[in-house]
């Protein structure tokens, strides 16, 4: 039978062992385990995870079912193409720290990409207290109409008052 390649998604309150009872679940399926993100966000644990298993999307679910529902956690599961090794690589990253209030990641995501930026990667939190909270981004991503193009939206945005940082990453391959 061959084994086509899905996207599992998991969302729950953050505890103890999810990792291991959902990899071990998929482990004793015969599933074989591709790229992952997992992360503990507000309390709240999630995973993304490409496995490759040789049943069906239903299959699939009612392997997994048992362990998520024991856990008191949802999951979706999407049939994917892989594309494995076809990783890009960063060539800039952005830091963004505002007063966190509705729309600042719109705001900075469409400047930056109508400023060609390809956003590979994008982490968030929410620091300074809950009465003067900061929104703070992360975002990696490649500069396709180069770093001047999105200097120059940054520096729009830093007039708006949001701070921001650009730096070049320097990755050598090989």
């Amino acid at each position: 039978m061959t084994k086509k390649w899905y996207m599992l998604t998991v969302v729950g309150k953050d505890r103890t062992g999810i990792v291991s009872h959902i990899t071990s679940a998929l482990y004793d399926g015969g599933c074989n385990l591709g790229e992952a993100t997992m992360a503990r966000l507000g309390g709240n644990f999630t995973i993304m995870l490409m496995v490759e298993f040789a049943g069906s999307r239903a299959a699939l679910q009612d392997q997994v079912e048992p362990v998520v529902e024991s856990l008191n956690l949802r999951v979706h599961i999407d049939s994917i193409r892989a594309e494995l090794h076809h990783h890009l690589i960063p060539d800039v990253r952005i830091s963004v720290h505002g007063a966190d209030r509705a729309g600042i990641v719109a705001q900075v995501t469409t400047a930056l990409t109508e400023a060609g930026l390809y956003i590979l990667e994008l982490e968030s939190d929410v620091a300074g207290s809950e009465q003067q909270p900061i929104y703070v981004m992360t975002i990696e991503g490649l500069a396709t109409e180069g770093i001047g193009s999105l200097q120059a939206a940054l520096d729009i945005l830093t007039g708006q008052g949001i701070e921001t940082s650009l730096t070049a990453i320097e990755t050598m391959i090989g």
